[in-house]
């Protein structure tokens, strides 16, 4: 475990909750850190291999569910290996052009079992993932947005779906579900309830991260959870999203959703808090602790760096 004493994982539970590529650094992190790890993922995708499966078969998106999977597995021989199997996406010209293979076999298991949970139970015992990998709701739903500017005017647009609602130019001024009472996966409440620490981001803020504050039951989770709540800031705002955030802005973007959430520690990167202050004052008012460390990869691509998180996570956790 980077940074730590030793190479022991602490023995707590933690929840990580997010979607996409911000979500893989943070689990690919905390499976070096905790013991015990549960990720529940956001399940509105529209677009690409998962928006096909969604539309044919009326299932759940899975590719941010094959990304938490894959983040999952172990750094030896066999999880690399399962990981680059759930990973592969296939090329050609027909109609399996683009389909990942751990979005398909996640789904057959779906077809089989008749059950979302126990499906992605199975494929993490083939994985021998390090962890556990949950939805946070169990019906498909679309995220609506309305944007201002979207058209060149200041009036409001309405954008329904992940992928629209991220590409669409403006700036973001609200998001809700479709439907806005989803029900909320019960395993997933149960880990919120019983961790010892909640994280939140990395990632998109609007379509991968608040989304889950906007599922009743997993927000009271959220809200009422004995845990320690950490929130994890992103490296700079998301285009299409979050144009122009400063780090204190994505707080009060969480803030505004759930305003009677506890914080008890937010973490950013170094480089990428130009003024501290603002955020300092912002943190201070959450009542919780501000962690400032470098947690980007060094290639200057806004993506956080697995192995730093876990050297941050270990710290604030150990």
């Amino acid at each position: 475990m980077p940074g730590a004493e030793d190479d022991v994982p602490l023995e707590q539970a933690a929840v990580a909750l997010g979607g996409g590529h911000g979500l893989f650094a943070s689990l690919s992190a905390l499976r070096q850190v905790v013991r015990d790890l549960t990720a529940v993922v956001t399940v509105a995708d529209n677009g690409g291999s998962s928006g096909r499966l969604r539309g044919e078969f009326g299932v759940l998106p899975p590719g941010d569910l094959r990304m938490a999977l894959a983040a999952l597995c172990g750094d030896d021989e066999w999880g690399q290996t399962w990981a680059k199997v759930l990973q592969h996406r296939f090329a050609g010209q027909g109609e399996m052009r683009g389909h990942s293979l751990g979005n398909l076999l996640i789904v057959a298991l779906w077809e089989l079992l008749g059950e979302h949970v126990d499906g992605l139970d199975w494929v993490g015992r083939l994985l021998d993932a390090r962890g556990r990998v949950l939805p946070m709701a169990l019906t498909p739903m679309d995220i609506i947005a309305e944007v201002r500017g979207a058209e060149g005017s200041d009036e409001l647009t309405t954008v329904r779906g992940q992928v629209q609602v991220a590409t669409t130019p403006g700036d973001l001024v609200s998001v809700r579900l479709d439907p806005p009472d989803p029900a909320a996966c019960p395993e997933a409440l149960d880990a919120v309830r019983y961790a010892d620490w909640v994280l939140l981001g990395p990632g998109s803020w609007y379509t991968s991260v608040i989304p889950h504050l906007l599922v009743p039951d997993l927000r009271k989770a959220l809200v009422e959870t004995e845990g320690e709540v950490i929130v994890v800031l992103n490296l700079e705002g998301q285009p299409g999203e979050t144009t122009g955030f400063a780090p204190e802005d994505h707080l009060a973007a969480l803030f505004d959703h759930a305003p009677e959430l506890r914080i008890h520690t937010v973490l950013a990167d170094r480089a990428s808090v130009a003024d501290a202050h603002p955020l300092e004052e912002a943190v201070a008012s959450a009542g919780a602790k501000l962690v400032v460390a470098d947690i980007a990869m060094e290639d200057g691509s806004p993506r956080h760096d697995p192995r730093k998180l876990a050297t941050a996570y270990a710290r604030i956790m150990g």
